[in-house]
Order: C-alpha cells, then sequence, then structure tokens
C-alpha cells in the first residue's frame, strides 16, 4: 500500500519558528521508526519533513519526503500527497487541537486512516472532559480541580487550599507530554505554574492534582473500535519540576509490576469505553492500593520506539490490519528488555551530526540547528534483561558524548 505519514514536529509544524530540540527529539524517532516499520512490511511511505531537516538529510527510510519551507503549507502539502496515497497517519500532540485539527484534514480527503476519528479524539484531548468522563464510568485518577488562568493568584489559592491537598501538580487542559507541568508543593509555586500554563497552551482552563506516589506507567494497545488489546506496559523516567520545564526523559520496556495484568485489563476497559482506535497509549501511576489513570493518548506514543524492538509482530503492520480488517493481533510475545533515553549536548557540527547519524543505538541524531542552545539525541539500549539493556544504554551514551567531544577538539 502507499501510506502518508505526518509528524509534527519534524515535519514542518513548527516552520518558520525555532525547532524544539526536546520534543523533536521524540517525534523524529516516532517518525523514523514507523516509517522503517511500513518499510520492512513491503509498504511505500511518504512523509513530510521540516526545510532544516530536510537539508541534512536525516536517517529515515522515506520513499518520498517533501519538504516545508513555510508554516502555512503543511496542510497544503499533506491534501496534495494524500491524492497519490491509499492510507494517512498522523502523529501530533494534542495541544491547541493540533491532532483533532489534522485528523479532521485527513478525513476530508477520504483516504483509509489509522488514527481515531477527529470527533473522538476532542474527547480525550481536553483534560477537563476526559477526567469528568473517566469519573463517571467509576476509573479512580487523583483528586482533580479544574482552574482558570484568568484566576488570580488569591483565588486558585484559596481554591487549592478547600479542595486538595499538597503537593499539587498542574497541566495543560489540553497538553501533550510533560509540556506546561508543574509541581506544585507549596501556594509561592502558584504564580510559575501558572506561567508555564499560559506559555504552553491558548486553553485558559487547566488540571490541578494531587501528586499520587507510585511507578509512572503507560500501556500500549491497539483498538478497532470496539475491541482493544493491550501488548505491553512500559517504564516511564520523568522529571517533574517548579521554574524549570518538566521533561519525559525515556523509559523502558517491557516492565515487570505486581499488577501487570491488572493495567493492561483497565487500559483495556478505557480504550473500548471512549470508542477510541488505532495505536493508543494510557498512562497511569501504579502503587500497592490503587491504579490511577492520568492520561489517555489517543495517539502513537515515544514508547513505540523501544517496543518495535522487543515485540514478536511488526507493529506498523499490525496498526494497518486493525484499521484495515478489524484483526488484532494473536497474543504477543517480547523478548529482551530496551531501555531508551533523551540525551542533550551542545549543537554540534555538520560534520559531528553525520558521524552520530551512523552511532550504534542512536535513533534521533543531534541535529545542527540555528538559533537553538542545545540539541537533543534519542538513544536506546537492547539487552536480554533489563540490567544488560541499561549497559547498552550507557555505552550509546558514551560513544555519543565520546563522538561530540573528540571531533570539537580536533
Amino acid at each position: 500500500m502507499k501510506i502518508l505519514v505526518y509528524e509534527h514536529i519534524s515535519g514542518g509544524g513548527y516552520a518558520e519558528q525555532p525547532l524544539p530540540p526536546d520534543v523533536l527529539a521524540e517525534g523524529f524517532a516516532m517518525l523514523r521508526c514507523i516509517v522503517a516499520d511500513f518499510r520492512a512490511a513491503g509498504h511505500q511511505v511518504s512523509t513530510l519533513l521540516d526545510c532544516r531537516l530536510f537539508k541534512l538529510n536525516p536517517p529515515i527510510e522515506a520513499n518520498y519526503i517533501s519538504q516545508v519551507l513555510y508554516a502555512n503549507e503543511p496542510q497544503k502539502i499533506l491534501l496534495n500527497l494524500a491524492k497519490n496515497n491509499d492510507v494517512i497517519y498522523i502523529i501530533a500532540p494534542e495541544t491547541n487541537q493540533t491532532l483533532q485539527s489534522y485528523v479532521e484534514l485527513a478525513e476530508k480527503t477520504g483516504k483509509t486512516l489509522l488514527n481515531t476519528p477527529a470527533s473522538t479524539i476532542a474527547k480525550t484531548a481536553d483534560k477537563t472532559t476526559l477526567y469528568v468522563d473517566l469519573q463517571k464510568t467509576g476509573y479512580a485518577i487523583p483528586k482533580t480541580l479544574i482552574l482558570n488562568v484568568a484566576h488570580s493568584t488569591t483565588q486558585i489559592e484559596q481554591a487549592l487550599t478547600t479542595h486538595l491537598t499538597y503537593p499539587l501538580i498542574f497541566k495543560p487542559a489540553d497538553g501533550a507530554g510533560c509540556s506546561g507541568i508543574s509541581l506544585i508543593e507549596t501556594p509561592k509555586d502558584i504564580l510559575s505554574g501558572v506561567a508555564k500554563i499560559k506559555a504552553a497552551s491558548a486553553n485558559p482552563r487547566f488540571i490541578a492534582q494531587e501528586k499520587i506516589d507510585g511507578d509512572t506507567v503507560s500501556v500500549s494497545l491497539l483498538s478497532n473500535g470496539k475491541k482493544a488489546m493491550a501488548f505491553n506496559l512500559n517504564k516511564q523516567q520523568i522529571t517533574l519540576a517548579k521554574q524549570t520545564e518538566s521533561s519525559y526523559q525515556g523509559g523502558s520496556t517491557p516492565y515487570e509490576h505486581p499488577k501487570t495484568k491488572e493495567a493492561k485489563n483497565l487500559a483495556e476497559r478505557i480504550v473500548e469505553s471512549l470508542g477510541l482506535q488505532g495505536y493508543v497509549g494510557i498512562d497511569l501511576i501504579l502503587n500497592q492500593n490503587t491504579i490511577c489513570v492520568l492520561d489517555v493518548n489517543a495517539r502513537l506514543t515515544v514508547s513505540y520506539v523501544g517496543l518495535r524492538q522487543i515485540i514478536n509482530f511488526n507493529i506498523a503492520q499490525a496498526l494497518l490490519d486493525t484499521i484495515i480488517t478489524k484483526q488484532l493481533p494473536q497474543t504477543p510475545n517480547t523478548q529482551g528488555t530496551v531501555c531508551f533515553s533523551k540525551i542533550h549536548t551542545t549543537p554540534p557540527t555538520s560534520e559531528i551530526y553525520r558521524k552520530t547519524t551512523k552511532l550504534p543505538g542512536v535513533i534521533t541524531p543531534i541535529f545542527p540547528l540555528p538559533n537553538t542552545p542545545q540539541s537533543v539525541a534519542l538513544i536506546m539500549g537492547y539487552g536480554t534483561n533489563l540490567q544488560e539493556a541499561q549497559t547498552k544504554l550507557e555505552e550509546a551514551k558514551k560513544t555519543l558524548y565520546t563522538t561530540t567531544t573528540t571531533n570539537r577538539e580536533v
């Protein structure tokens, strides 16, 4: 089949704006990996690349790449490319309805779409609506309060004191990943937390939640719209911050936990009750007493980068089958363990960049982008067990650092 894949960060969604290195590392990694998997399954793939990446000839195996120069081009190019493709897949953040709007655009082409319908995305992208729905259905979520950035700091503090107990988490109503998230330990942190919300999203509403202790995990699923299959539990490495940006640093997969089976069953029920289809990620916190639902991602997630290395089927082909024939994969098996992580470096020279594209374990190389103070790579290590995978990840990290520093000194 002919498949058109659009990834928003690397595919032109930031044309004429500075490319954010942190989320670029995640976006490019997902794009590179799913393109490779579609190709491995025998399909032809077209995609879009921001012109700043296109000229670097990055390591991506698409049959056809269209470069995006200007901010108004991605939608036009998508519509034009859709004419010569059978299937469209959109990878984009929920922030400011980006995922929803691009899926709506793809729906207008009449082509087969591998995403959840835009109307259903709307129910999960807005966390204020999502949490109400989850509570009504009886799912456990952290104690939550919906607030507005237009309220004064005093009003927000009074509402928090009345309804919640510190420490808290602030998050945008429509955020993706860790964008705009803050750890609020005392009322003194409220002002900076609201400022981060405003910078991350145009939505005036935001979420305040009591911080739950436990393991932060995600469940990866495929769904045909009626029946969902959870095929893995992944550990997430997340750093919560106050004034600075909170961040998703990576993770490992598979992750074994006493509540693994319970978490998978819960995730399947959530996806089925919401009517989601395609690839879905459910974020949870697991502790001895409860499983709390944190987020529902009706899209490809970064854990895909690791999952594809250990699962016994081609996830991209399984995604196609799930949508087109409604057939879910057989019971999945995993072999080995993968650890993946983001690595921050100073911007490289073009020569160093080219060398990092060929290093083992480097999924997203360190791009030499203009007007950015740092570059971010996404690397991984594979082993027969977690310890071996962590060792391989450290080796990949050391090789990356050695390559950058050695070449700078020459």
